[in-house]
């Protein structure tokens, strides 16, 4: 088999594919829901004074109210819960359609109490549909213990398997930029670098944000380094078709190396 590195070179901005192209390559996320959840509440009071308020209603359908100031929105929506490990819980929903749908995704340890929420949404300028996540935290039991961000990743390169044909691998660099390359799949010679931000969950385990300037994709996940696993999803907007791009996805992974810097590398 050869992959991007064998045959691929270079390729210019313009002819990238569209983001749909990694939908079927990805395929379903294989990981099993958990029932856990259902007939329990989650109620947070995040660090910029918004209130939100989640009603498990059964391990696949979930209430939500939202209260900005005196702004009160809310709705119901189908999830997903993935126990990725014990008492630590990736949720998953989508609220609205088109232009205004969010893609919401929390992790919520419930051994700790500290929860963080990702929100992905759209913005339109320019003509061009674009895509921004927005981040807060929160702790259940109102300890003051919240996920800190991490270099933790730093110097590491990691091969993801997202499926028999999809791999890719990651380059972190520093605290908010990170190298990725499409080995094999849909975007095979497809690289980048983009911003990113890590935060610590637990002994190897950490949610990893991505924004990709090129294509409109934000990704949030959980990269368990332990479990050599990762879990999360992609939302981006497909321009050609006109609508958001929902991407679930799990992917076994291996660390290929870590870089190390010589001794001299602080001095001048």
């Amino acid at each position: 088999d050869m992959t991007s590195a064998d045959i691929q070179d270079y390729i210019p901005e313009d002819q990238w594919p569209p983001v749909s192209a990694m939908l079927e390559g990805f395929g379903d996320q294989t990981l099993p829901a958990s029932p856990a959840l259902a007939g329990t509440t989650l109620s947070l009071l995040n660090e910029n004074g918004a209130e939100a308020g989640y009603v498990f209603d059964d391990e696949s359908s979930l209430a939500w109210t939202l209260r900005r100031g005196e702004v009160l929105t809310s709705g119901t929506a189908g999830y997903k819960a993935i126990e990725a490990r014990p008492g630590i819980f990736i949720i998953d929903f989508i609220r609205g359609e088109g232009p205004a749908a969010e893609n919401v995704t929390i992790i919520a340890d419930r051994n700790t109490g500290a929860t963080t929420t990702g929100v992905s949404r759209f913005a339109t300028g320019d003509g061009r549909t674009r895509s921004t996540t927005d981040f807060s935290q929160a702790n259940t039991g109102g300890s003051p213990i919240r996920h800190e961000r991490s270099t933790a990743l730093v110097g590491k390169r990691i091969y993801y398997r997202y499926s028999d044909v999809e791999t890719y691998e990651h380059i972190y660099l520093n605290a908010g930029t990170f190298t990725w390359n499409c080995v094999r799949g849909g975007e095979a010679g497809l690289a980048d670098t983009d911003r990113c931000m890590t935060w610590e969950v637990a002994d190897d385990l950490f949610i990893f944000f991505w924004t990709e300037k090129v294509m409109c994709v934000e990704a949030v996940l959980l990269v368990d380094l332990r479990e050599q696993r990762s879990i999360g999803r992609m939302f981006g907007w497909d321009d050609p078709a006109g609508e958001p791009v929902i991407l679930p996805f799990n992917s076994r992974l291996s660390v290929l190396n870590t870089t190390e810097y010589p001794q001299d590398f602080q001095k001048h």
